[in-house]
């Protein structure tokens, strides 16, 4: 467990999109894609730590993409696409948790294609992620974020390491009931924050606003929130763990107790670093308490409806006996 909590805690981005002209790209095909009918697919991802990676192939290259909702955009590693020249420099930069990240770039993609999916013309950001790279020992294309994930339902399911995507309409429904085989047990609504996710709950019967998102590696929680909330978070170590940017900073790990986002949606000790979140509440203009990650998505199947601001909840098989 130590060589897990020693790895990057993952703040992922969030970005600031100012649309250019700018030049094509072929498009980005994952090749384990299977199709389940014509508005559906389904995408196996592997964890790499506690980030979901999907494997993919864009201009000839094949690496992977991580998962991100806390990312507004689909971005692209500047390492792996170097030629900048046919990019349009961004006016403003793109910020990270940790600190901003300098000299981010945009680039038309012509068609993102999802096996039987292709959308088009989508706008990517092009930034340096080679600290993720060396961090986590893999070739990273880029991180699929918002901008891709909000004309879908989306499964993120834990369970069985994959992620299914089913197209929906301008209100959130979903253009084909052919979908889950398992059944939606609960349902929780949230606000959409410009990119982000957010629910209301409690953290020993006090009010917190949480961000729900895939790139976390960990739950954090704010050091500034109720100290009656606090009261029930038990830290065990404290760790020198890296940003965004590449940035190292310390924050205290430990367990994170009586959290509640409903009378049905409850948790058992979650592993939680304290922070300071008051730079991510800028970078993503929205004041939260605390982001909700991998820890989250790894008790609850979970289904996001960006249109209808709704989450559903899957059961875990239970154990056989």
């Amino acid at each position: 467990m130590s060589k897990i909590w020693g790895i990057v805690l993952f703040f992922l981005l969030s970005v600031c999109i100012t649309y250019a002209n700018t030049t094509a790209n072929p498009p980005i095909i994952f090749p384990k894609a299977e199709v389940l009918n014509q508005y559906t697919t389904r995408i196996p991802f592997k964890l790499v730590d506690h980030l979901m990676v999907l494997e993919a192939e864009l201009q000839g290259k094949k690496g992977n993409f991580i998962i991100d909702t806390g990312s507004e955009a689909l971005i692209l590693n500047s390492v792996h696409f170097d030629n900048l020249y046919e990019f349009q420099k961004k006016s403003t930069n793109a910020s990270g948790v940790s600190e901003i990240l300098d000299h981010s770039y945009e680039r038309r993609i012509d068609e993102f294609n999802l096996s039987s999916f292709k959308l088009q013309n989508k706008i990517s950001d092009v930034i340096n992620l080679s600290h993720i790279e060396k961090s986590k020992k893999i070739k990273l294309l880029g991180i699929i974020g918002y901008s891709i994930l909000k004309d879908y339902e989306v499964f993120i399911d834990l369970h069985l390491n994959q992620i299914t995507l089913t197209k929906v309409d301008t209100e959130g429904n979903k253009l084909t009931d052919k979908v889950y085989l398992e059944k939606i047990v609960d349902s929780l609504n949230f606000n959409l924050k410009k990119h982000t996710i957010v629910v209301n709950g409690t953290i020993n019967n006090q009010k917190v606003r949480l961000g729900i998102d895939t790139g976390a590696e960990f739950n954090q929680i704010n050091k500034s929130i109720n100290k009656k909330a606090l009261r029930y978070f038990i830290p065990k170590k404290r760790l020198k763990l890296n940003g965004a940017s590449g940035k190292t900073i310390r924050v205290l790990a430990g367990k994170l107790h009586r959290v509640k986002l409903s009378d049905d949606v409850y948790f058992g000790p979650m592993y939680t670093v304290l922070t300071n979140l008051n730079h991510m509440n800028e970078a993503f203009g929205v004041q939260l308490d605390g982001i909700l990650g991998y820890e989250f998505f790894a008790r609850k199947r979970t289904i996001i409806n960006y249109k209808k601001e709704k989450l559903y909840f899957i059961d875990y098989p239970l154990p056989k006996e």
